[in-house]
């Protein structure tokens, strides 16, 4: 049994290097810290890049010099199993690769990529993923980045798109990309959509709101859920909804539009003194600065009010307008942070060399409700889980029934004792099993 040690010794020289990686990230990213905020991103890419080299190494190593051998493959995997679950300065290695990923498909990411290397890396990263228990989590970062790279235009091939969803579907099966699959194809639709919206708009040209307007209908099943509010839109934009309501009801009677102006875009053109500049903002930020044509100074509450809200928005809002890079409004007092004190005003001597500017508004950070979103799914399918195998098993007890749960849905990610545990709870509250009488350790199914 001279192969047993050589595996064991293997895979703890494996686990020390990838160990040490992860301790190289976790040193650089208290030092980046330490220094400025926004390079930690690059960090976590050279993270990723040398934990793939690490194992193409390693990989190779069990290939040719240990004859391809089972003991090695289970050595390497029980290895990068250790350490790929150990998180970077915070963040979650499903969310790491999730990032990586977006890095490598969108337009001007840091990765300057061939073809074939980015569907190599596509490759290897996919494979990594197997090492990683929480693969729902992956999913989820994956699906919000893969909605910005498609709804801002970001992404740079949709080939590449297609192609790391097909890879993602061998390793993790169906029900993992089904979802991700229905965006990409939505998109699509959603382009014819718009082009026989603009042919309605030149056969009735009375109807035509006088505003360039594009619209992207996407099914909600599909795509991340994105709160919507009922923004108050400026009239001009209200003529723009008007029209597209009725163009989709030629279309199709029994489905609801639901709008959510969160994610829209708008060019306006700002009126400044020395020079008229073409404005890129968000469908917000129009409104904000369009409610200025009508008034030269509101207050913050006035903003808030003609717009209808919340408290967050308006400040994220008006942070970017009056605070930020370009100053478009005046704000009194003239302090770095927004208050529901204060008053803005139209900022008429703004000028910049650019005929042309974009005004970034600053996203919400999403990865806490990624999270949240995430530890919802799992709680629906801990209870998924336990009801199948009890409605065929009828009587377990409660260690058998907690190892068939973790079996279960260790595909996806590696539930915790004790979420099973309350979960079981849940469901005898709620009359889908009952604990027998005499051995509180055993359940019994109700039908």
């Amino acid at each position: 049994r001279g192969l047993d040690p050589v595996a064991s010794i293997f895979k703890q020289h494996v686990t020390a290097e990838g160990t040490a990686l992860v301790k190289q990230a976790e040193d650089a990213a208290s030092n980046k810290k330490a220094e400025k905020r926004d390079v930690v991103g690059l960090q976590e890419q050279v993270f990723v890049r040398k934990v793939i080299e690490l194992h193409d190494k390693y990989l190779a190593y069990v290939n040719n010099c240990f004859q391809n051998h089972t003991l090695f493959h289970k050595a390497l995997k029980e290895a990068f199993e250790v350490f790929c679950n150990k998180g970077v300065a915070g963040s979650s290695s499903a969310e790491l690769l999730a990032t990586f990923c977006d890095n490598i498909l969108k337009k001007g990411g840091s990765e300057k990529l061939s073809d074939e290397a980015i569907e190599e890396t596509l490759e290897k990263v996919v494979k990594l993923l197997a090492y990683i228990s929480d693969k729902d989590l992956f999913a989820e970062f994956y699906r919000k980045k893969l909605a910005r790279r498609l709804l801002f235009d970001k992404s740079a091939n949709d080939e590449h798109e297609r192609s790391i969803l097909t890879k993602l579907k061998q390793q993790c099966g169906g029900q993992f990309t089904s979802k991700m699959e229905g965006m990409v194809t939505d998109l699509t639709l959603a382009r014819e959509n718009q082009a026989s919206f603009e042919e309605y708009l030149s056969n009735n040209p009375a109807a035509n709101p006088g505003i360039d307007l594009t619209v992207t209908v996407l099914t909600t099943g599909f795509w991340p859920s994105y709160k919507s509010f009922d923004l108050n839109l400026p009239a001009e934009m209200v003529r723009c909804v008007e029209v597209f309501k009725e163009f989709y009801q030629t279309k199709t009677k029994h489905r609801k539009l639901t709008w959510i102006y969160s994610l829209g875009t708008c060019n306006i053109n700002g009126k400044f003194e020395p020079k008229t500049i073409e404005l890129v903002v968000t469908t917000y930020q129009a409104s904000a600065l369009l409610l200025f044509n009508a008034s030269d100074r509101l207050s913050y509450q006035e903003i808030m009010t003609q717009l209808n809200l919340s408290d967050d928005d308006v400040v994220r809002l008006l942070h970017s307008l009056s605070c930020a890079k370009y100053k478009i409004l005046f704000k009194e007092p003239s302090t770095k942070t927004i208050s529901p004190t204060d008053v803005f005003e139209f900022n008429s001597r703004f000028a910049d060399k650019m005929r042309r500017i974009k005004i970034p508004l600053p996203p919400e950070d999403e990865k806490k409700k990624v999270i949240e979103d995430v530890d919802k799914d799992r709680r629906y399918a801990i209870d998924a889980s336990i009801v199948r195998i009890m409605k065929s098993r009828k009587v377990l007890g409660y260690q058998q029934l907690v190892m068939e749960c973790v079996e279960q849905l260790g595909r996806m990610f590696k539930p915790d004792v004790k979420a099973i545990k309350k979960r079981i709870e849940d469901l005898i509250t709620r009359d889908y099993l009952e604990r027998d009488k005499d051995n509180p350790n055993l359940f019994k199914y109700l039908a």
